[in-house]
């Protein structure tokens, strides 16, 4: 099978396409011959050595895969040859075919393309746990997405309406922000031009949000935290933005402010019924029309390189995928 491997730590540039062992399913374990592959964040971070769950060289890249069951590990139940199936990998997405633990796999719907199945897992499962879960967004609240562009961005934006709050979505620049009016974003503030404290606080009636959703960190972080209502909540998603914040604990005291981290992944591991209610909901949008992944382009999987540094320098809008098509 090809595969873009990473025999070094040195970067997106260390990818190379190879043919690889095909991985062989062990107990409790389906193989998939992968029809597509997210692209995430994260993928540049474990070619340099600096994801929180490191695997050794030589590994591939990729966290989420659509594809069909190709084989069957000893004790499989519920999956027959053939089926159609989203699946979370610790690694190894970027390759024609890949074993993974059948916890890790949910049954995509027949309606559903191979780009939309690998453009799901991510970037919806991360905002609706961040959002359902752990910041437990209520109906009438006011929610803030920062990057609200971006892949988890619009997935907020969205996830957010469909829990029945007001959304005010930030970006840093007219384009984008009209990618995430599209939608559903009900107020938008342009990074580059305007104080985002001053309008969160405006738009607010000068109250602040009740839920900051934050992938970006950095100076957003610090005017999250000055515009945040009363018993407001902010979501550490990431820090795109390069910059890790350091929090004044005083700061949280006077108005009963709680930041809240999520580690998406941990859930598979640590918490799965969560996971897999959360998937189960979410599914139930898409298939009801409430929800669609927003695709804004598509690579080779030769091009890998090329799909990541686009994520990484925050060009894209929605979703980056590699296709296995040859």
């Amino acid at each position: 099978m090809r595969a873009m491997v990473c025999r070094e730590l040195t970067g997106i540039g260390s990818l190379r396409l190879e043919d690889a062992p095909t991985p062989v399913p062990t107990a409790g374990q389906l193989q998939l011959t992968v029809r597509a592959c997210g692209v995430n964040f994260a993928d540049s971070l474990i070619t340099r050595g600096q994801y929180q769950v490191q695997p050794q060289p030589p590994f591939s890249p990729g966290f989420e895969v659509a594809g069909e069951v190709s084989a069957l590990g000893e004790g499989v139940t519920g999956f027959a040859i053939g089926d159609r199936v989203i699946a979370i990998t610790p690694h190894g997405g970027y390759a024609e075919q890949v074993a993974v633990n059948v916890d890790r796999c949910v049954a995509m719907p027949a309606a559903m393309p191979w780009a939309h199945g690998a453009a799901f897992p991510v970037v919806f499962g991360t905002s609706h746990i961040a959002l359902w879960h752990r910041a437990r967004l209520q109906p009438g609240e006011t929610l803030v997405v920062h990057g609200a562009s971006g892949g988890v961005g619009l997935t907020a934006v969205a996830i957010g309406k469909q829990l029945g709050a007001t959304v005010i979505a930030t970006a840093s620049s007219p384009d984008k922000l009209a990618v995430a009016r599209e939608h559903g974003a009900d107020q938008l503030i342009d990074t580059s031009r305007e104080d985002v404290r001053e309008r969160i606080k405006t738009l607010t009636g000068g109250r602040g949000a009740d839920v900051v959703y934050d992938p970006v960190g950095g100076e957003l972080f610090t005017a999250s935290l000055r515009s945040i209502a009363f018993e407001g909540r902010i979501l550490v998603i990431g820090f795109a933005g390069g910059t890790v914040p350091q929090i004044p604990a005083n700061h949280l005291l006077v108005k009963n402010v709680d930041v809240i981290g999520l580690n998406w992944p941990a859930y598979a591991e640590l918490h799965s019924q969560v996971m897999t209610e959360s998937f189960r909901i979410l599914l139930q949008w898409y298939l009801a029309g409430a929800i669609r992944p927003y695709v804004s382009a598509m690579y080779r999987l030769e091009r890998a390189a090329d799909a990541i540094e686009q994520v990484v320098a925050r060009k894209s809008t929605g979703k980056v995928v590699l296709t296995m098509d040859a």
